[in-house]
């Protein structure tokens, strides 16, 4: 299956709510599955982003649909990038000219 990270940010919404964030990431996770997508990982962080997940989605749509999803919630902002193993890097760069 694809692999997506995503690079997130509350909003002040989510800042206001902040002693939710646990519980609304039980909840991605649960409605994620729900979708056939695996949150690998979930964290948070320090710097620029507040939180990193980690997912295998079984093609872009259906991740687009959950990033959806989550985003008119309003507590995040994010930015999913399509991620590869090294594994699938190799069998790229086999491929370049």
């Amino acid at each position: 299956m694809p692999l997506f990270v995503t690079l997130g940010n509350f909003t002040p919404q989510g800042y206001q709510t902040i002693k939710d964030a646990p519980k609304r990431a039980e909840a991605f996770k649960a409605q994620a599955a729900k979708a056939g997508i695996k949150v690998k990982e979930l964290l948070y962080l320090q710097g620029e982003y507040d939180i990193m997940t980690v997912i295998e989605a079984p093609d872009e749509e259906s991740l687009a649909a959950l990033a959806l999803g989550v985003g008119k919630l309003g507590n995040v902002n994010g930015k999913t990038l399509r991620a590869f193993t090294l594994a699938e890097f190799k069998k790229i760069v086999e491929q370049v000219p």
